[in-house]
């Protein structure tokens, strides 16, 4: 049974669709990432990206486990934002030049993607609490928290990247 915005009629329903929304970013992201680290010059820009990308597929199972035991299987629901915002991280890797430059365009692109992840999983997590999924709620607070760790990651590391690429 596929979610259309014409079918929800519920906190509940709209919190599966969400989930949808969430899995389908979930999987962009894990296909997105390896470009990243090919491409990121600093070494712990590349460890950031690389340990992202195990927590993002680990983030893939939770998603799919959550949509499993709502519906019996997990299904994608379009994300329009995420992919919007992976083109703009494929747009940073094709146009930029300076691979200082590079770096910084990289991370303003993941933090971009960190950003709406975290209002993701920080309205998700909301909704489980109101419909009273507590265990739904545990999951998504512990994503939401690795994507909040990822951005101040990001953010340590554009401190000192920025200052390279601005000279």
């Amino acid at each position: 049974m596929k979610l259309f915005s014409a079918d929800i009629k519920d906190l509940e329903t709209l919190y599966v669709s969400n989930l949808r929304k969430a899995y389908d970013m979930e999987l962009k992201i894990t296909k997105a990432l390896p470009d990243l680290i090919e491409h990121a010059m600093d070494e712990e820009l590349t460890d950031a990206f690389s340990t992202h990308l195990e927590q993002t597929r680990a983030h893939v199972a939770a998603v799919q486990g959550l949509l499993e035991a709502h519906q019996g299987e997990a299904e994608t629901e379009t994300c329009k934002v995420i992919g919007g915002l992976t083109t703009e991280a494929a747009d940073a890797i094709k146009d930029v030049t300076d691979s200082s430059v590079c770096d910084i365009a990289l991370i303003g692109a993941a933090q971009q993607v960190e950003h709406h992840e975290i209002a993701v999983y920080g309205t998700l997590r909301r909704w489980a609490e109101l419909l009273g999924l507590e265990d739904d709620a545990a999951i998504l607070e512990a994503i939401e928290a690795d994507e909040q760790n990822a951005d101040a990651k990001l953010t340590e590391i554009s401190e000192r990247v920025n200052l390279v690429g601005a000279d």
